[in-house]
């Protein structure tokens, strides 16, 4: 069993993706090579910080506790809260509320698509929402598309209050991401946004320690030149590509920039912190629909949440 801890271990801020571009084949053997990205952790001598980021190939910065999602097309501003409320949206893809309270919501995601669209119409910031603002790991992800192919996923391990962590990197996932184009206007229709928020940090007892579609995991080894390297997959990733754990594993690997043949006894060496999140996702047309009073024929005459907020 792993050893539980709150909180991801105290390190600089660094951001991170979680997420992948495709979804190729894998063996067991570890000879694979898959483009996510890396991370580098501070005090290595490898460079510049890297975000884990779904991947390409591609690689950003990194918080010691952000990390994107996985494999495949498969991760700035303050309101007032007011009278005006938004209604509260129905929990999409199935997360109605349970005997457990979950901490994220759909106005999150709404708030994420309010920032990036006063950023991209140049409108002035929203002001900050009336959802928690506790602090928590976060990844913000965008994906596009009927077949949701990821656009932009960028997040952090270190614990942010939610109101400044949410507006930065949805800036920062949907702008930055090294794999991708930054995102425009006519993008928007066709956006989904998912917010995940991390939780339950335990050490593994070793890299099998963790379950495929339960947990997210953060291994951390040292590559073939002898640099401390970090990666990570959220929870959903592995089985999205209908990966067992070794292919997980070496996947993260490859993705964290190692380049040498993978064996079990290298894999003996990796430390794996597991997690779990909790996430929702909504749609451009979903969001549209909350903020309805704010449009006229399609068109946005007001800044989004001004009305709500103020």
């Amino acid at each position: 069993m792993g050893k539980r801890r709150c909180v991801p271990p105290l390190e600089p801020k660094l951001a991170a993706g979680c997420c992948g571009v495709k979804k190729p084949k894998l063996s067991g053997s570890g000879t694979h090579s898959h483009g996510n990205q890396s991370t580098t952790v501070p005090g290595s001598s490898s460079g510049p910080l890297q975000n884990h980021q779904h991947g390409d190939g591609s690689s950003g910065r990194e918080n010691v506790s952000d990390l994107t999602l996985g494999p495949g097309n498969s991760p700035i501003t303050r309101m007032n809260p007011a009278s005006g409320a938004l209604s509260p949206l129905p929990r999409p893809n199935g997360t109605a509320n349970t005997a457990k309270n979950l901490v994220v919501t759909a106005e999150m995601c709404c708030y994420c698509f309010d920032v990036l669209y006063c950023h991209l119409y140049g409108f002035p910031q929203p002001r900050l929402p009336r959802f928690t603002n506790d602090p928590y790991p976060l990844f913000v992800t965008w994906k596009t598309g009927r077949d949701k192919r990821l656009r932009g996923c960028i997040g952090t391990f270190s614990a942010m209050n939610l109101h400044s962590g949410l507006r930065e990197y949805t800036l920062t996932s949907a702008l930055k991401d090294s794999r991708f184009p930054p995102l425009t206007r006519e993008e928007l229709p066709k956006l989904f946004c998912s917010v995940s928020l991390l939780t339950n940090f335990e050490d593994a007892s070793d890299y099998l320690d963790w379950e495929v579609g339960v947990h997210g995991i953060r291994i951390e080894f040292i590559n073939e030149k002898g640099v401390k390297r970090t990666a990570t997959y959220l929870p959903e990733v592995a089985k999205e590509q209908d990966w067992d754990q070794i292919q997980t594993i070496d996947s993260l690997l490859r993705k964290g920039g190692f380049k040498a043949p993978i064996t079990s006894e290298f894999r003996k060496t990796i430390k794996l912190t597991r997690y779990r999140s909790e996430k929702v996702t909504i749609s451009y047309a979903e969001y549209i629909a909350s903020r309805q009073h704010c449009f006229q024929n399609g068109t946005l005459h007001a800044p989004p949440l001004y009305n709500h907020y103020s």
